[in-house]
């Protein structure tokens, strides 16, 4: 469990200059972890460390012997085409490394002169995903979302009755999941329209975004053994950003009895950047359950949970249509939802995941499921935005949308602010609608 400590001082600053400039993502209290190389070289991918505008390339620090005991063998460890073995090596060495990486990147640091040669501008560098997703699973944790999508098909009964009792997920699919950037062709599969007396197939004409967060696990825990609520943060390596990609009209017809199937595993996108759950203690909150509503079974329950249980992490979506890129007009934002509204906490789904022991390896993913705040403008999909595609959205730049058309882009960023701490980012996640096969 991650608690405030030196690195998240707001008074600490880098000898990276960008990394001291207001609003920047990336400050030195951020310090988040992806896979990267220099856009067009043949390089190996290996790990990297955002600071301000630069990448610090760990292969070139764990060369330098600068480090020494864990922060070592973790810097070796990250020193690697995937993150996997870094994420696997647990709580001790992924704080040893953070710390380590602070204090050689602080203003002041004997450090800086040696490091100063292991940074690569970020303009300059391409990304591949951060670790192997071995097996993910996505959750349903807004109780906005799924109060909204269910008034759309059930409206005197849109919650059903495990919906506060059970945090509920489906497993999906980790092969299609892709790093920020990914462009994909528009899926295609069977659909009934309401007045059909049979289904056809084609190409998908209600496609939405989701606006997610992913959850990497770092150690994992063994066949059969239950990971407790007071130990399941011990367990989670960081978050990114994740655009769960979900076609609206082939989901409707095949998601009775067992779920999505290919309305959702034809491409999901996650942000290049993990940022560490230890770097995202200041922006813990207090976990609110209505006193009206059950309360959680006593294997989902503590009083860390209750306290601190809850990340206020802000996300927004923004939508660059063709035309506006053809016309060099900035993205259309559509919403801006908080994490904090989560009805289950991070700990409780690892948890629950785990209730039956179910086994996670290094680099496994949740997706947290669609963040929607209380209020419509904070819905974050197309499907509540468009109340179910009966009204249009109408962009900056006068065009409409109710569904995604070919050719739009859509970015989701993120972001936390705290009193007393400094301001750190996740970047974006991009992605990109190409036309049907």
């Amino acid at each position: 469990m991650s608690f405030i400590n030196e690195t998240h001082d707001i008074n600490l600053k880098s000898w990276v200059a960008s990394a001291n400039q207001a609003g920047t993502d990336f400050p030195i209290q951020n310090l988040p972890f992806a896979v990267f190389r220099r856009k067009g070289t043949n390089e190996e991918f290996r790990g990297g460390v955002a600071i301000g505008d630069q990448v610090l390339d760990l292969a070139a620090v764990a060369q330098t012997g600068i480090f020494s005991g864990d922060a070592q063998v973790a810097v070796e460890a990250a020193n690697a085409q995937v993150l996997n073995e870094f994420m696997g090596l647990g709580q001790t060495y992924w704080s040893a490394l953070r710390l380590a990486l602070s204090r050689a990147l602080r203003e002041g640091s004997e450090h800086q002169t040696t490091l100063a040669n292991a940074l690569v501008p970020q303009a300059d560098v391409e990304y591949s995903m951060p670790c192997h997703i071995g097996d993910y699973t996505d959750f349903y944790t807004s109780i906005y979302h799924a109060t909204a999508v269910g008034k759309l098909f059930r409206p005197d009964n849109p919650l059903l009755p495990n919906y506060k009792w059970v945090p509920i997920g489906y497993h999906g699919r980790s092969s299609s999941i892709d790093v920020s950037g990914q462009a994909f062709h528009r899926p295609k599969g069977q659909t009934k329209a309401p007045d059909a007396d049979t289904p056809s197939f084609g190409p998908c004409k209600r496609l939405d975004y989701e606006l997610e967060l992913g959850i990497y696990l770092g150690k994992g825990n063994e066949l059969g053994d239950q990971i407790a609520i007071e130990n399941a943060e011990n367990h989670v390596f960081g978050f990114c950003l994740f655009n769960d990609w979900s076609a609206r009209d082939l989901q409707a017809w095949e998601y009775q009895p067992l779920g999505p199937f290919l309305a959702k595993n034809f491409a999901s996108t996650v942000s290049p950047w993990i940022v560490t759950t230890e770097a995202l203690a200041p922006y813990r909150t207090q976990w609110h359950r209505d006193e009206n509503d059950p309360q959680p079974m006593e294997y989902l329950e503590s009083s860390h949970n209750r306290e601190a249980g809850a990340f206020d992490i802000q996300m927004d979506v923004l939508l660059e249509t063709a035309k506006m890129r053809e016309e060099q007009q900035p993205a259309a934002k559509l919403s801006e939802s908080s994490f904090k509204h989560s009805y289950w906490t991070v700990a409780q789904m690892v948890t629950h995941h785990t209730v039956n022991g179910c086994n996670f390896l290094p680099g496994d993913m949740l997706g947290s499921g669609t963040q929607s705040g209380p209020e419509h403008e904070e819905a974050g999909s197309l499907l509540e935005l468009s109340r179910g595609g009966k009204e249009s959205i109408t962009l900056t730049n006068g065009e409409e949308r109710k569904f995604l058309e070919d050719g739009d882009k859509v970015i989701m960023r993120g972001w936390c602010e705290a009193d007393g701490f400094n301001r750190i980012g996740f970047g974006s996640v991009e992605g990109t609608v190409l036309p049907a096969k």
